[in-house]
């Protein structure tokens, strides 16, 4: 059976285009505000939605999502209320692809094969835990596999041609590049180095490449779809939720900029 993942790859290079990978944290700033975002982002134009679980101790990300995962524990916030809230996603999309992204120590908690099988019953798509090598996950790819969950592993700048075939290995649904040497949302990367990055994981695997960490504008986006499969948006989006918590449009900001990334990716490549 086809994944959600391939299936809106497919689609997607049929239309000659990128994907649009969007990114928020569950339970930011409160369950069903955040729950209202979730709902909302496909038709704001997101094809792929990453959906961060709050965790104590987010060593990858920049301050946006910092805050964003501070808010979203105070919340109430956990890996238990990040899959209640996908399974309430699911009753009214079952097409767009969710991936969660975060950490090893709440699935550990869970216990990987237990977590496996509730993910996938919530309608989870794929996993990225950025502090799980691929030296390290023979405790739960297995399950992920068994279950149909794909397993996104990050690459980096300093991801050599040595090293690539290690990471991209065993990974699935697609690969992720991270664009610079750092936590998320902070500096950008030149084009010309995300080309050439991008040119050297494809030698090693066939893919999608999807581009994130310090993409926040059209533009930006525009050019990433131009040279990769996908551009991962997720800081500046959390900064729109941030910037309108407890005001009307805590709902409407973060999904209007959604349509405006969507706009700006759109036509990129034949226009």
């Amino acid at each position: 059976m086809t994944s959600r993942l391939s299936a809106r790859f497919i689609h997607l290079a049929a239309e000659n285009r990128a994907a649009l990978v969007t990114y928020i944290m569950a339970c930011d700033p409160d369950r069903a505000t955040s729950q209202a975002i979730l709902d909302g982002l496909p038709a704001a134009g997101s094809d792929i939605i990453e959906l961060g679980v709050p965790f104590t101790d987010p060593m990858a990300d920049g301050p946006a999502i910092q805050l964003a995962g501070g808010r979203a524990l105070a919340a109430g916030g956990s890996l238990r209320t990040t899959l209640e809230m996908v399974a309430a996603f699911r009753k009214k999309d079952d097409a767009t692809p969710v991936v969660l992204m975060g950490y090893y120590n709440p699935i550990y908690a869970w216990g990987p094969e237990k977590f496996c099988q509730d993910a996938a019953k919530a309608g989870i798509d794929g996993l990225i835990l950025v502090d799980l090598p691929p030296e390290e996950v023979d405790e739960l790819l297995p399950h992920s596999r068994a279950n149909g969950i794909d397993f996104i592993f990050l690459t980096t700048p300093t991801s050599d041609d040595v090293r690539l075939p290690t990471v991209v290995g065993e990974a699935s649904g697609f690969v992720y590049y991270v664009s610079i040497a750092g936590v998320t949302g902070t500096r950008s990367a030149s084009l010309a180095g995300i080309e050439a990055a991008v040119s050297r994981i494809r030698r090693h695997t066939s893919l999608p490449i999807c581009v994130g960490f310090g993409i926040k504008t059209p533009e930006q986006v525009a050019d990433i779809a131009r040279v990769a499969d996908g551009a991962v948006v997720g800081s500046a989006i959390v900064q729109a939720i941030a910037d309108n918590v407890g005001k009307p449009e805590v709902v409407s900001a973060p999904l209007d900029q959604v349509r405006t990334l969507a706009a700006g990716l759109r036509g990129a490549r034949t226009g």
